[in-house]
Protein backbone atom coordinates (compact mmCIF):
# COMPACT_ATOMS: atom_id res chain seq x y z
CA UNK A 1 0.00 0.00 0.00
CA UNK A 2 1.82 3.43 -0.96
CA UNK A 3 2.34 5.99 1.80
CA UNK A 4 0.00 9.05 1.87
CA UNK A 5 1.99 12.05 0.56
CA UNK A 6 3.45 14.52 3.55
CA UNK A 7 3.03 18.30 2.98
CA UNK A 8 6.23 19.69 3.41
CA UNK A 9 7.15 22.13 6.01
CA UNK A 10 6.95 25.24 4.69
CA UNK A 11 10.31 27.51 4.98
CA UNK A 12 10.53 30.12 8.59
CA UNK A 13 9.20 33.44 7.67
CA UNK A 14 7.29 31.87 4.16
CA UNK A 15 3.96 33.57 5.65
CA UNK A 16 5.59 37.29 4.24
CA UNK A 17 5.28 37.98 0.80
CA UNK A 18 8.66 39.71 0.73
CA UNK A 19 10.39 36.59 2.43
CA UNK A 20 8.53 34.30 -0.25
CA UNK A 21 9.75 36.35 -3.10
CA UNK A 22 13.61 36.65 -1.87
CA UNK A 23 13.26 32.80 -1.40
CA UNK A 24 12.32 32.21 -4.87
CA UNK A 25 14.61 34.21 -6.34
CA UNK A 26 18.14 33.64 -4.19
CA UNK A 27 16.84 29.97 -3.00
CA UNK A 28 16.55 28.57 0.90
CA UNK A 29 20.08 27.97 1.40
CA UNK A 30 21.10 31.45 0.58
CA UNK A 31 19.15 33.00 3.30
CA UNK A 32 17.91 32.51 6.77
CA UNK A 33 15.09 33.77 8.55
CA UNK A 34 15.11 35.37 11.69
CA UNK A 35 11.97 35.36 14.00
CA UNK A 36 11.28 39.11 16.21
CA UNK A 37 9.04 40.50 18.48
CA UNK A 38 7.65 42.94 16.05
CA UNK A 39 6.68 40.30 13.24
CA UNK A 40 8.88 42.74 11.15
CA UNK A 41 10.04 40.29 8.26
CA UNK A 42 14.16 39.84 8.79
CA UNK A 43 15.80 37.79 6.60
CA UNK A 44 20.20 36.88 6.79
CA UNK A 45 22.22 37.21 3.99
CA UNK A 46 25.56 36.32 2.74
CA UNK A 47 28.17 39.24 2.45
CA UNK A 48 28.69 38.23 -1.11
CA UNK A 49 25.25 38.67 -2.32
CA UNK A 50 24.06 41.66 -0.11
CA UNK A 51 24.51 43.82 -2.98
CA UNK A 52 22.59 41.80 -5.34
CA UNK A 53 19.55 40.99 -2.57
CA UNK A 54 18.93 44.88 -1.91
CA UNK A 55 19.05 45.97 -5.63
CA UNK A 56 16.23 43.08 -6.20
CA UNK A 57 14.63 44.54 -3.53
CA UNK A 58 14.84 47.97 -5.17
CA UNK A 59 13.54 46.95 -8.15
CA UNK A 60 10.88 45.07 -7.53
CA UNK A 61 7.57 45.53 -9.42
CA UNK A 62 6.26 46.79 -6.21
CA UNK A 63 9.60 47.86 -4.79
CA UNK A 64 11.20 49.13 -1.29
CA UNK A 65 11.68 52.28 -2.37
CA UNK A 66 13.49 53.92 0.88
CA UNK A 67 16.38 53.10 2.43
CA UNK A 68 14.55 54.35 5.64
CA UNK A 69 17.65 52.83 8.24
CA UNK A 70 21.24 51.58 7.96
CA UNK A 71 22.45 50.70 11.16
CA UNK A 72 24.93 48.09 13.09
CA UNK A 73 25.39 45.83 16.56
CA UNK A 74 28.34 44.55 17.41
CA UNK A 75 27.16 41.06 18.78
CA UNK A 76 30.38 40.17 20.49
CA UNK A 77 28.65 40.07 24.06
CA UNK A 78 25.50 39.29 23.09
CA UNK A 79 24.59 35.76 24.79
CA UNK A 80 20.84 34.67 24.15
CA UNK A 81 20.91 34.94 19.56
CA UNK A 82 19.34 31.70 19.04
CA UNK A 83 18.30 31.17 15.13
CA UNK A 84 20.54 33.85 13.61
CA UNK A 85 24.15 33.14 11.89
CA UNK A 86 27.06 33.60 14.03
CA UNK A 87 28.75 37.11 13.51
CA UNK A 88 30.74 39.22 15.48
CA UNK A 89 28.94 42.45 13.95
CA UNK A 90 26.03 42.20 12.19
CA UNK A 91 24.95 45.20 9.41
CA UNK A 92 21.21 45.82 9.03
CA UNK A 93 19.18 47.15 6.43
CA UNK A 94 15.26 48.29 7.20
CA UNK A 95 14.20 49.10 4.23
CA UNK A 96 10.33 50.53 3.25
CA UNK A 97 8.07 50.19 0.89
CA UNK A 98 5.03 52.61 -0.11
CA UNK A 99 2.68 50.54 -2.21
CA UNK A 100 3.16 47.36 -0.07
CA UNK A 101 2.60 49.18 2.82
CA UNK A 102 5.46 47.13 4.81
CA UNK A 103 9.31 46.94 5.49
CA UNK A 104 11.69 44.18 5.48
CA UNK A 105 14.91 43.70 7.63
CA UNK A 106 18.18 42.80 5.45
CA UNK A 107 21.27 41.47 8.08
CA UNK A 108 24.35 41.11 7.05
CA UNK A 109 26.93 38.74 9.26
CA UNK A 110 30.64 39.90 9.57
CA UNK A 111 33.73 38.55 11.77
CA UNK A 112 35.82 40.91 13.73
CA UNK A 113 39.14 40.52 11.52
CA UNK A 114 37.19 41.32 8.74
CA UNK A 115 34.86 44.19 9.41
CA UNK A 116 33.97 45.15 5.48
CA UNK A 117 31.38 45.41 3.39
CA UNK A 118 30.12 47.07 -0.26
CA UNK A 119 28.51 50.24 -0.09
CA UNK A 120 24.88 50.38 -1.68
CA UNK A 121 25.21 53.96 -2.31
CA UNK A 122 24.41 53.56 -5.82
CA UNK A 123 20.89 52.18 -4.58
CA UNK A 124 19.78 54.41 -2.10
CA UNK A 125 21.84 57.96 -2.41
CA UNK A 126 20.69 58.23 1.48
CA UNK A 127 23.11 55.56 2.17
CA UNK A 128 25.67 57.68 2.35
CA UNK A 129 25.69 59.27 5.70
CA UNK A 130 24.35 55.83 7.29
CA UNK A 131 27.73 54.14 6.07
CA UNK A 132 29.83 56.89 7.12
CA UNK A 133 27.99 57.24 10.81
CA UNK A 134 28.60 52.88 11.20
CA UNK A 135 32.13 53.64 10.24
CA UNK A 136 32.66 55.98 12.65
CA UNK A 137 31.43 54.46 15.69
CA UNK A 138 31.74 50.85 14.61
CA UNK A 139 34.64 51.05 12.43
CA UNK A 140 33.06 48.79 9.51
CA UNK A 141 34.55 49.86 6.55
CA UNK A 142 32.70 50.35 2.90
CA UNK A 143 34.12 49.30 0.22
CA UNK A 144 33.82 51.92 -3.02
CA UNK A 145 32.39 54.96 -0.19
CA UNK A 146 34.12 58.17 -1.77
CA UNK A 147 34.00 59.88 1.36
CA UNK A 148 34.59 57.25 4.20
CA UNK A 149 35.34 60.10 6.99
CA UNK A 150 34.09 60.26 10.32
CA UNK A 151 30.67 61.90 10.49
CA UNK A 152 29.61 62.60 14.25
CA UNK A 153 32.98 62.52 15.86
CA UNK A 154 36.11 64.82 15.04
CA UNK A 155 38.20 63.45 12.43
CA UNK A 156 40.83 63.46 15.62
CA UNK A 157 38.65 60.84 17.46
CA UNK A 158 40.51 57.53 18.51
CA UNK A 159 38.27 54.37 19.01
CA UNK A 160 34.47 53.48 17.56
CA UNK A 161 31.92 54.52 20.51
CA UNK A 162 29.30 51.78 20.00
CA UNK A 163 31.51 48.71 20.39
CA UNK A 164 31.27 47.19 23.03
CA UNK A 165 34.96 47.88 24.47
CA UNK A 166 34.56 51.64 24.28
CA UNK A 167 34.13 52.85 27.44
CA UNK A 168 30.26 54.35 28.68
CA UNK A 169 31.20 56.39 31.47
CA UNK A 170 33.47 59.10 31.62
CA UNK A 171 35.04 58.22 34.79
CA UNK A 172 36.45 54.88 32.47
CA UNK A 173 38.64 57.61 30.39
CA UNK A 174 41.67 59.51 31.50
CA UNK A 175 41.36 62.61 32.69
CA UNK A 176 40.67 65.10 29.90
CA UNK A 177 43.23 67.71 29.01
CA UNK A 178 43.27 70.28 26.90
CA UNK A 179 46.88 71.47 25.97
CA UNK A 180 47.99 73.61 22.74
CA UNK A 181 49.01 70.88 20.76
CA UNK A 182 45.12 69.35 21.38
CA UNK A 183 43.82 72.68 21.09
CA UNK A 184 45.65 73.12 17.35
CA UNK A 185 44.85 69.07 16.16
CA UNK A 186 40.80 70.64 16.50
CA UNK A 187 41.14 73.58 15.32
CA UNK A 188 43.14 72.39 12.22
CA UNK A 189 40.23 69.26 11.81
CA UNK A 190 37.58 72.06 11.03
CA UNK A 191 39.32 72.85 8.24
CA UNK A 192 38.00 72.52 4.98
CA UNK A 193 39.61 71.06 2.04
CA UNK A 194 37.27 71.17 -1.13
CA UNK A 195 39.40 68.61 -3.00
CA UNK A 196 38.31 66.13 -0.36
CA UNK A 197 34.89 66.04 -2.04
CA UNK A 198 35.83 66.73 -5.39
CA UNK A 199 34.91 70.51 -5.40
CA UNK A 200 37.18 73.16 -7.80
CA UNK A 201 38.38 76.13 -6.58
CA UNK A 202 38.48 78.11 -9.88
CA UNK A 203 36.94 77.50 -13.30
CA UNK A 204 37.69 78.86 -16.55
CA UNK A 205 36.56 82.44 -15.78
CA UNK A 206 36.18 82.70 -12.18
CA UNK A 207 37.68 81.50 -8.48
CA UNK A 208 35.20 80.02 -6.48
CA UNK A 209 34.55 81.87 -2.54
CA UNK A 210 33.62 78.81 0.07
CA UNK A 211 31.64 80.25 2.90
CA UNK A 212 31.07 78.68 6.44
CA UNK A 213 27.32 78.78 7.35
CA UNK A 214 26.91 77.71 11.11
CA UNK A 215 27.87 76.40 13.18
CA UNK A 216 26.48 79.22 15.19
CA UNK A 217 24.42 80.49 12.71
CA UNK A 218 21.11 81.73 13.61
CA UNK A 219 19.31 81.17 10.57
CA UNK A 220 21.34 77.46 11.04
CA UNK A 221 18.98 76.55 14.01
CA UNK A 222 21.32 74.82 16.02
CA UNK A 223 25.10 73.69 16.10
CA UNK A 224 24.83 72.51 12.29
CA UNK A 225 27.14 73.96 9.71
CA UNK A 226 27.03 73.76 6.17
CA UNK A 227 29.85 75.09 3.88
CA UNK A 228 29.04 76.72 0.53
CA UNK A 229 31.17 76.50 -2.61
CA UNK A 230 30.00 79.79 -4.26
CA UNK A 231 29.90 81.59 -8.10
CA UNK A 232 28.76 85.07 -6.33
CA UNK A 233 25.13 84.49 -5.22
CA UNK A 234 24.67 81.17 -6.58
CA UNK A 235 25.16 77.56 -4.65
CA UNK A 236 27.78 75.88 -6.87
CA UNK A 237 27.38 72.99 -4.28
CA UNK A 238 27.85 72.68 -0.40
CA UNK A 239 28.61 70.20 2.19
CA UNK A 240 26.71 69.78 5.67
CA UNK A 241 28.68 69.58 8.43
CA UNK A 242 27.22 67.63 11.68
CA UNK A 243 28.22 66.01 15.02
CA UNK A 244 28.29 69.44 17.22
CA UNK A 245 25.54 68.30 19.15
CA UNK A 246 26.18 64.52 19.24
CA UNK A 247 26.09 63.34 23.25
CA UNK A 248 26.26 59.52 22.76
CA UNK A 249 22.02 58.64 23.49
CA UNK A 250 22.33 55.44 21.65
CA UNK A 251 25.63 54.57 23.81
CA UNK A 252 23.71 56.09 27.28
CA UNK A 253 21.03 53.41 26.64
CA UNK A 254 23.38 50.49 27.65
CA UNK A 255 24.08 51.61 31.26
CA UNK A 256 20.39 52.88 32.07
CA UNK A 257 17.54 50.59 32.92
CA UNK A 258 14.63 50.44 30.81
CA UNK A 259 12.91 52.80 32.88
CA UNK A 260 15.56 55.19 33.99
CA UNK A 261 16.46 56.08 29.93
CA UNK A 262 12.80 57.53 29.02
CA UNK A 263 14.37 61.13 30.38
CA UNK A 264 17.02 60.80 27.80
CA UNK A 265 14.32 60.40 24.77
CA UNK A 266 12.60 63.47 25.26
CA UNK A 267 16.00 65.31 24.68
CA UNK A 268 16.31 63.45 21.07
CA UNK A 269 14.11 66.42 19.18
CA UNK A 270 13.66 68.17 22.31
CA UNK A 271 10.46 70.57 20.91
CA UNK A 272 8.40 66.94 20.71
CA UNK A 273 8.53 65.98 24.39
CA UNK A 274 6.60 62.81 25.02
CA UNK A 275 6.33 62.40 20.94
CA UNK A 276 9.87 61.26 21.90
CA UNK A 277 8.45 58.61 24.56
CA UNK A 278 5.93 57.35 22.76
CA UNK A 279 7.89 54.94 20.31
CA UNK A 280 10.39 53.65 22.97
CA UNK A 281 8.05 52.88 25.80
CA UNK A 282 5.61 50.87 22.55
CA UNK A 283 9.00 48.90 21.54
CA UNK A 284 9.81 47.96 24.97
CA UNK A 285 6.01 46.67 25.45
CA UNK A 286 6.45 44.58 22.36
CA UNK A 287 9.28 42.79 24.06
CA UNK A 288 7.39 42.36 26.95
CA UNK A 289 4.09 41.65 25.94
CA UNK A 290 2.39 44.35 27.69
CA UNK A 291 -1.05 45.40 26.33
CA UNK A 292 -2.03 48.65 27.93
CA UNK A 293 -5.46 49.88 28.74
CA UNK A 294 -7.36 52.10 26.52
CA UNK A 295 -7.43 55.47 28.60
CA UNK A 296 -3.65 54.68 28.45
CA UNK A 297 -4.09 54.57 24.34
CA UNK A 298 -6.02 57.80 24.40
CA UNK A 299 -4.03 59.63 27.06
CA UNK A 300 -1.12 59.04 25.25
CA UNK A 301 -2.31 59.88 21.60
CA UNK A 302 -3.67 62.90 23.52
CA UNK A 303 -0.62 64.71 24.84
CA UNK A 304 1.34 63.68 21.17
CA UNK A 305 -0.43 65.72 19.75
CA UNK A 306 -0.64 68.53 21.93
CA UNK A 307 3.66 68.20 21.19
CA UNK A 308 2.78 68.30 17.50
CA UNK A 309 0.85 71.78 17.94
CA UNK A 310 3.63 73.25 20.25
CA UNK A 311 6.67 72.39 17.79
CA UNK A 312 4.48 73.22 14.80
CA UNK A 313 4.09 76.41 16.32
CA UNK A 314 7.92 77.34 16.78
CA UNK A 315 8.34 75.83 13.17
CA UNK A 316 5.69 78.41 12.08
CA UNK A 317 7.24 81.65 13.74
CA UNK A 318 10.31 80.72 12.67
CA UNK A 319 9.72 79.87 9.50
CA UNK A 320 8.24 83.52 8.86
CA UNK A 321 11.55 85.34 10.42
CA UNK A 322 13.70 83.35 8.32
CA UNK A 323 11.76 84.67 5.37
CA UNK A 324 11.95 88.15 6.46
CA UNK A 325 8.83 89.38 9.11
CA UNK A 326 9.74 89.48 13.05
CA UNK A 327 5.94 89.81 14.18
CA UNK A 328 4.27 86.57 13.94
CA UNK A 329 6.80 84.81 16.23
CA UNK A 330 5.79 86.53 19.35
CA UNK A 331 2.17 85.29 18.72
CA UNK A 332 3.30 81.73 17.85
CA UNK A 333 5.17 81.81 21.08
CA UNK A 334 1.94 83.26 23.28
CA UNK A 335 0.08 80.24 21.05
CA UNK A 336 3.02 77.53 22.38
CA UNK A 337 2.65 79.13 26.34
CA UNK A 338 -1.37 78.44 26.31
CA UNK A 339 -0.29 75.02 25.24
CA UNK A 340 2.44 74.53 27.53
CA UNK A 341 0.48 75.50 30.40
CA UNK A 342 -2.02 72.60 29.92
CA UNK A 343 0.87 70.26 29.62
CA UNK A 344 2.75 71.55 32.56
CA UNK A 345 -1.06 71.09 34.48
CA UNK A 346 -1.33 67.46 33.36
CA UNK A 347 2.07 66.34 33.12
CA UNK A 348 4.21 68.74 35.92
CA UNK A 349 6.44 69.89 33.55
CA UNK A 350 6.72 71.93 29.91
CA UNK A 351 8.85 71.19 27.27
CA UNK A 352 10.55 67.53 28.82
CA UNK A 353 7.90 65.59 30.76
CA UNK A 354 9.60 62.61 30.47
CA UNK A 355 5.70 61.38 31.57
CA UNK A 356 5.39 58.06 29.91
CA UNK A 357 5.91 54.75 31.14
CA UNK A 358 6.02 51.35 30.21
CA UNK A 359 2.62 49.75 30.49
CA UNK A 360 0.97 53.39 31.29
CA UNK A 361 1.58 56.89 31.79
CA UNK A 362 2.96 58.41 35.48
CA UNK A 363 -0.31 59.17 36.45
CA UNK A 364 -3.73 59.77 36.03
CA UNK A 365 -5.56 62.75 34.39
CA UNK A 366 -5.87 65.65 37.68
CA UNK A 367 -9.06 66.94 38.43
CA UNK A 368 -9.91 69.96 35.43
CA UNK A 369 -7.41 68.49 32.95
CA UNK A 370 -10.98 68.48 30.81
CA UNK A 371 -11.64 72.14 30.83
CA UNK A 372 -8.07 73.17 30.53
CA UNK A 373 -8.23 70.90 27.12
CA UNK A 374 -11.54 72.51 26.26
CA UNK A 375 -10.32 75.88 26.46
CA UNK A 376 -6.87 76.04 24.40
CA UNK A 377 -8.54 74.05 21.62
CA UNK A 378 -11.25 76.81 21.51
CA UNK A 379 -8.27 79.04 21.51
CA UNK A 380 -6.30 77.99 18.49
CA UNK A 381 -8.09 77.09 15.56
CA UNK A 382 -8.87 81.39 15.09
CA UNK A 383 -5.32 82.04 15.43
CA UNK A 384 -4.23 79.74 12.69
CA UNK A 385 -6.70 81.04 10.59
CA UNK A 386 -5.38 84.64 11.50
CA UNK A 387 -1.40 83.03 10.49
CA UNK A 388 -2.61 81.93 7.61
CA UNK A 389 -4.36 85.03 6.34
CA UNK A 390 -1.77 87.65 7.94
CA UNK A 391 1.49 85.79 7.30
CA UNK A 392 1.13 82.72 4.85
CA UNK A 393 -0.86 84.75 2.04
CA UNK A 394 1.93 87.51 2.15
CA UNK A 395 2.97 88.71 -1.38
CA UNK A 396 6.50 88.50 -0.21
CA UNK A 397 6.75 85.55 2.10
CA UNK A 398 5.17 83.56 -0.75
CA UNK A 399 7.75 85.38 -3.41
CA UNK A 400 10.64 83.84 -1.29
CA UNK A 401 9.14 80.30 -0.82
CA UNK A 402 6.76 79.53 -3.41
CA UNK A 403 8.94 77.17 -6.29
CA UNK A 404 11.91 77.31 -3.55
CA UNK A 405 13.61 74.42 -2.76
CA UNK A 406 11.22 72.44 -4.61
CA UNK A 407 12.04 68.52 -4.61
CA UNK A 408 9.70 65.74 -6.18
CA UNK A 409 8.15 62.56 -4.61
CA UNK A 410 11.40 60.36 -6.25
CA UNK A 411 13.79 62.50 -4.99
CA UNK A 412 12.28 62.67 -1.19
CA UNK A 413 11.95 59.01 -1.32
CA UNK A 414 15.26 58.12 -2.58
CA UNK A 415 16.46 60.35 0.49
CA UNK A 416 14.55 59.23 3.08
CA UNK A 417 12.33 62.08 3.38
CA UNK A 418 9.41 61.64 5.77
CA UNK A 419 6.30 63.70 7.26
CA UNK A 420 5.56 66.67 5.79
CA UNK A 421 8.65 66.94 3.51
CA UNK A 422 7.21 63.73 1.66
CA UNK A 423 3.38 64.81 2.15
CA UNK A 424 4.26 67.90 0.60
CA UNK A 425 5.23 65.90 -2.72
CA UNK A 426 1.88 64.87 -2.94
CA UNK A 427 2.31 61.42 -1.30
CA UNK A 428 -0.69 60.82 1.17
CA UNK A 429 1.19 58.63 3.55
CA UNK A 430 0.93 59.10 7.49
CA UNK A 431 1.85 56.34 9.49
CA UNK A 432 -0.76 57.08 11.78
CA UNK A 433 -2.98 56.58 9.18
CA UNK A 434 -1.26 53.56 7.20
CA UNK A 435 -0.33 51.69 10.22
CA UNK A 436 -2.39 52.76 12.84
CA UNK A 437 -0.24 52.57 16.93
CA UNK A 438 -1.66 53.74 20.17
CA UNK A 439 -5.53 53.74 19.15
CA UNK A 440 -5.08 55.97 15.97
CA UNK A 441 -7.14 53.94 14.57
CA UNK A 442 -10.15 55.08 16.54
CA UNK A 443 -9.46 58.73 15.28
CA UNK A 444 -11.22 60.96 12.40
CA UNK A 445 -9.17 62.99 10.91
CA UNK A 446 -7.59 63.77 7.62
CA UNK A 447 -3.93 63.54 6.24
CA UNK A 448 -3.26 67.15 4.59
CA UNK A 449 -1.54 66.81 1.21
CA UNK A 450 -0.19 69.51 -1.14
CA UNK A 451 1.82 68.83 -4.09
CA UNK A 452 4.53 71.48 -5.00
CA UNK A 453 6.89 70.18 -2.89
CA UNK A 454 8.62 73.57 -2.04
CA UNK A 455 9.12 75.36 1.16
CA UNK A 456 5.94 77.29 1.34
CA UNK A 457 3.98 73.84 0.88
CA UNK A 458 5.99 71.85 3.92
CA UNK A 459 4.89 75.07 5.67
CA UNK A 460 1.35 74.62 4.18
CA UNK A 461 1.31 70.74 5.57
CA UNK A 462 2.22 71.60 8.97
CA UNK A 463 0.03 74.24 9.49
CA UNK A 464 -2.92 71.89 8.66
CA UNK A 465 -1.64 69.41 10.54
CA UNK A 466 -2.56 71.51 13.71
CA UNK A 467 -5.48 71.62 12.70
CA UNK A 468 -5.96 67.55 12.39
CA UNK A 469 -4.30 67.58 15.72
CA UNK A 470 -6.91 69.87 16.97
CA UNK A 471 -9.82 67.17 15.72
CA UNK A 472 -8.19 64.65 17.81
CA UNK A 473 -7.14 66.09 20.97
CA UNK A 474 -11.04 67.03 21.06
CA UNK A 475 -12.03 63.66 20.20
CA UNK A 476 -10.25 62.16 23.66
CA UNK A 477 -11.50 64.99 25.41
CA UNK A 478 -15.06 63.56 24.27
CA UNK A 479 -14.36 60.12 24.29
CA UNK A 480 -11.97 59.70 27.48
CA UNK A 481 -12.30 56.07 28.61
CA UNK A 482 -12.68 55.02 32.32
CA UNK A 483 -10.26 52.48 33.61
CA UNK A 484 -6.52 52.82 35.37
CA UNK A 485 -3.87 54.52 33.82
CA UNK A 486 -1.05 51.37 33.55
CA UNK A 487 -0.96 47.86 32.52
CA UNK A 488 -1.45 44.97 35.50
CA UNK A 489 1.52 43.60 34.13
CA UNK A 490 4.50 42.40 36.62
CA UNK A 491 6.72 44.05 33.95
CA UNK A 492 5.13 47.27 34.15
CA UNK A 493 7.42 49.90 35.62
CA UNK A 494 7.51 51.44 38.42
CA UNK A 495 4.73 49.10 39.83
CA UNK A 496 1.88 50.34 41.45
CA UNK A 497 2.67 51.62 44.76
CA UNK A 498 -0.40 50.21 46.37
CA UNK A 499 1.06 46.85 46.51
CA UNK A 500 4.78 48.10 48.14
CA UNK A 501 3.59 47.42 51.97
CA UNK A 502 1.64 44.32 51.99
CA UNK A 503 4.44 42.21 53.07
CA UNK A 504 8.17 42.45 52.58
CA UNK A 505 8.29 40.66 49.04
CA UNK A 506 5.91 43.08 47.80
CA UNK A 507 8.37 45.97 48.78
CA UNK A 508 11.23 43.68 47.81
CA UNK A 509 9.90 43.59 44.50
CA UNK A 510 8.92 47.00 44.40
CA UNK A 511 12.57 47.75 45.51
CA UNK A 512 13.78 45.51 43.24
CA UNK A 513 11.65 47.00 39.80
CA UNK A 514 12.72 50.77 40.85
CA UNK A 515 16.27 50.67 40.96
CA UNK A 516 17.56 47.79 38.64
CA UNK A 517 14.21 47.87 36.20
CA UNK A 518 12.78 45.39 34.87
CA UNK A 519 14.11 42.66 33.22
CA UNK A 520 12.77 42.49 29.92
CA UNK A 521 12.82 38.88 28.04
CA UNK A 522 15.28 38.47 24.89
CA UNK A 523 14.56 39.45 21.69
CA UNK A 524 14.50 42.54 19.15
CA UNK A 525 11.35 44.88 18.60
CA UNK A 526 11.24 48.17 16.01
CA UNK A 527 8.29 50.66 16.75
CA UNK A 528 7.93 53.81 13.80
CA UNK A 529 5.79 56.33 14.53
CA UNK A 530 4.47 59.81 13.02
CA UNK A 531 6.39 62.11 15.00
CA UNK A 532 6.63 66.04 14.30
CA UNK A 533 9.36 65.96 11.40
CA UNK A 534 8.71 62.63 10.04
CA UNK A 535 9.09 58.73 10.79
CA UNK A 536 10.51 58.57 14.31
CA UNK A 537 11.20 54.62 15.50
CA UNK A 538 13.49 53.00 18.20
CA UNK A 539 14.61 49.36 17.52
CA UNK A 540 16.01 47.82 20.57
CA UNK A 541 18.06 44.56 21.81
CA UNK A 542 17.43 43.04 24.68
CA UNK A 543 19.80 39.95 25.88
CA UNK A 544 17.28 39.45 28.76
CA UNK A 545 18.56 42.07 31.35
CA UNK A 546 17.32 45.15 33.11
CA UNK A 547 19.18 47.61 30.28
CA UNK A 548 19.43 46.98 26.40
CA UNK A 549 21.81 45.54 24.42
CA UNK A 550 21.55 47.69 21.88
CA UNK A 551 19.15 50.76 21.49
CA UNK A 552 19.05 52.41 17.75
CA UNK A 553 17.21 55.60 17.52
CA UNK A 554 16.19 56.27 13.82
CA UNK A 555 15.48 60.11 13.52
CA UNK A 556 13.52 61.98 10.82
CA UNK A 557 15.72 64.70 10.83
CA UNK A 558 19.01 62.95 10.05
CA UNK A 559 18.23 61.92 6.48
CA UNK A 560 16.29 65.45 5.83
CA UNK A 561 19.67 66.99 6.21
CA UNK A 562 21.36 64.65 4.25
CA UNK A 563 19.62 65.58 1.40
CA UNK A 564 20.28 69.58 1.15
CA UNK A 565 23.40 69.59 -1.20
CA UNK A 566 20.79 67.66 -4.55
CA UNK A 567 17.97 70.24 -4.00
CA UNK A 568 19.61 73.52 -2.75
CA UNK A 569 22.40 73.52 -5.93
CA UNK A 570 21.99 76.48 -8.43
CA UNK A 571 19.98 78.01 -6.23
CA UNK A 572 20.81 81.43 -4.17
CA UNK A 573 21.62 81.96 -0.81
CA UNK A 574 18.13 83.43 0.85
CA UNK A 575 16.85 80.07 -1.12
CA UNK A 576 19.10 78.07 1.43
CA UNK A 577 17.68 80.27 4.61
CA UNK A 578 14.25 79.39 3.44
CA UNK A 579 14.84 75.96 2.91
CA UNK A 580 16.69 75.16 6.04
CA UNK A 581 13.43 76.91 7.69
CA UNK A 582 11.24 74.69 5.55
CA UNK A 583 12.74 71.16 6.52
CA UNK A 584 11.84 71.96 10.33
CA UNK A 585 14.90 69.90 11.99
CA UNK A 586 16.72 69.41 15.73
CA UNK A 587 20.36 69.00 15.50
CA UNK A 588 19.36 66.77 18.74
CA UNK A 589 17.21 64.87 16.44
CA UNK A 590 20.26 64.55 13.68
CA UNK A 591 23.17 64.02 16.14
CA UNK A 592 21.49 62.11 19.18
Amino acid sequence: MAEPATTPNPAPGSDHEVVRELYARFGDNALTFQATRDGLPTVWVARSQLVDVLRYLRNLPRPYVMLYDLSAVDERLRNLREGQPASDFTVFYHLLSLERNSDVRIKVALAEGDLSIPTVRDIWPNADWYEREVFDLFGIHFQGHPHLFRLLMPRYWKGHPLRKDYPARATEFDPFILDIARQDEAQEALRFNPEEWGMKRSARDEDYMFLNLGPNHPSAHGAFRIILQLDGEEIVDCVPDIGYHHRGAEKMAERQSWHSYIPYTDRIDYLGGVMNNLPYVLAVEKLAGIEVPDRVKVIRVMMAEMFRITSHLLFLGTFIVDVGAITPIFFAFTDRQKAYDVIEAITGFRMHPAWYRIGGVAQDLPNGWDKLVRTFVDWLPKRLDDYEKAGLRNGILRSRTVGVAQYNTKEALEWGVTGPGLRATGVNYDLRKARPYSGYENFEFDVPVYHNGDAYDRCMVRINEMRQSLRIIRQCLDNMPAGPYKADHPLTCPPPKERTLQDIETLITHFLSVTWGPVIPAGEACQMIEATKGINSYYLFSDRSTMSYRTRIRTPSFPHLQQIPSVIRGSMVPDLIAYLASIDFVMADVDR
